[in-house]
């Protein structure tokens, strides 16, 4: 196996904690390959490259010779995961989970090796488990460990409903690293108290405790709130390849920085050597060139990074407008329409708070021309071409 120090620097690349201090290490010293597991509930059918963040590091465990598990939780779905909730989440249908199996699979093997991959579902022993089994299983830990998780406590101390099957979940995903004999479970940091109660448990049954690692949450192309559909600041793994280059050639030269340490698959020594040419000169956008690529080469191939470059270059470094732009028909008001009231009408923007913070930063425009006055008035009966940011356009009538 590689050395045990290369391994860690790159293990322990990104992530957030490793528990306890000094265990990843002395596991790797063990001279075998580590049993890795992660757990996905298939709530929903598709996965942005937040989501990725840790399948990458279960692809780096992969090329270390390490034996990966992509465990479909099918029947911790059933429960529903309380982390970060602050009530209780709707369980899934047994139809819904199938479902969304099928489709995490296919997107996890644009990252990970199918031939390396063992891809189990919990319900194979927690099925089996039955009611005495549950119930032993529960004798294992206490109502007040499990009111020390910080949702349950928030939501107890405010009078909010905690039911009683929502405490099973950790134990169930506890159990799963019992079942699987797991060296390593990793999860994202809203995961940390599921995977101690995984180490508690597995000592409570007489076997050696897993290492626990949790991996930061992504920022989102803002920078500030977490990647997520429900912000619309993600970059979707399924989009077209031209609109996910636009994506990450958005966020800021900072961000980027971040981006490359948890999506990219290059060495440490590469990115360190990219900040350097940065500091001596070299423009942030054509080492953000080289970012895209990568990530539209790995969820497309190498000959769409390429066309997404050159479309890239030729719409906004060249001032081009894309061949097709959606029209759209607004409503006016009194004759007219404010230019915030308008791009949230249109789709361009989220709200007119957004609106409003785009044109103070000059990425509005309408017909190529920068709008430079957040209350500007458009007329009734007018079409142009409104414009926020570097990649989203629509030709708009306003009647």
């Amino acid at each position: 196996m590689t050395e045990i120090k290369e391994q860690f620097a790159e293990l322990a690349r990104g992530t957030d904690e490793i528990l306890p201090d000094g265990g990843l290490a002395e596991k790797l010293k063990l001279g075998r390959p580590l049993n890795i597991k992660v757990g996905f509930d298939p709530t929903a059918p598709d996965l942005h490259v937040g989501h990725t963040v840790i399948i990458n590091k279960m692809r780096q465990f992969q090329e270390f010779g390490h034996n990966v598990v992509f465990l479909i939780g099918d029947f911790t779905g059933m429960i529903g995961d309380p982390s970060g909730r602050d009530a209780t989440r709707p369980p899934l249908t047994l139809e819904q989970i199938e479902a969304n199996a099928a489709t995490y699979k296919e997107q996890v093997f644009k990252i990970l090796d199918p031939d390396k991959t063992i891809v189990d579902f919990n319900s194979r022993w927690l099925n089996e488990l039955g009611s005495p089994g549950l119930i032993k299983l529960a004798a294992r830990y206490t109502v007040a460990r499990m009111l020390e998780r910080d949702d349950f406590s928030k939501r107890f101390a405010a009078g909010q409903s905690i039911s009683v099957h929502e405490f099973l979940y950790p134990l169930a995903q506890a159990y799963d690293s019992v079942a699987l004999k797991t060296d390593v479970e990793m999860g994202g940091t809203d995961q940390k108290f599921n995977l101690l109660v995984g180490r508690h448990i597995q000592n409570s049954f007489g076997l050696e405790q897993q290492i626990v690692i949790t991996l930061p949450l992504l920022e989102g192309l803002d920078g500030v709130q977490k990647m997520s559909k429900s912000y619309g600041n993600y970059i979707g793994i399924t989009e077209p390849a031209g609109e996910m280059f636009g994506k990450v050639m958005s966020i800021s030269d900072e961000l980027m920085w971040r981006y490359f340490e948890l999506l990219s698959f290059r060495p440490l020594a590469d990115i360190a050597a990219l900040k350097t040419a940065m500091d001596e000169g070299r423009n942030p956008r054509d080492i953000k060139f080289e970012l895209a690529n990568e990530i539209v080469a790995r969820f497309h191939d190498q000959a769409a990074a390429e066309g997404a470059q050159a479309e890239f270059i030729a719409r906004f470094q060249k001032g081009a407008m894309p061949d097709e732009i959606e029209e759209l028909t607004v409503a006016s008001k009194d004759g007219g329409l404010g230019i915030a009231h308008l791009l949230k009408e249109a789709g361009l923007v989220n709200s007119t708070s957004e609106a409003f913070r785009m044109v103070k930063q000059g990425a509005v425009k309408i017909d190529g021309e920068r709008v430079d006055d957040r209350d500007v008035t458009v007329a009734a009966g007018t079409t142009h071409i409104y414009q926020v940011g570097k990649r989203k356009f629509a030709r708009v009538t306003l009647s």
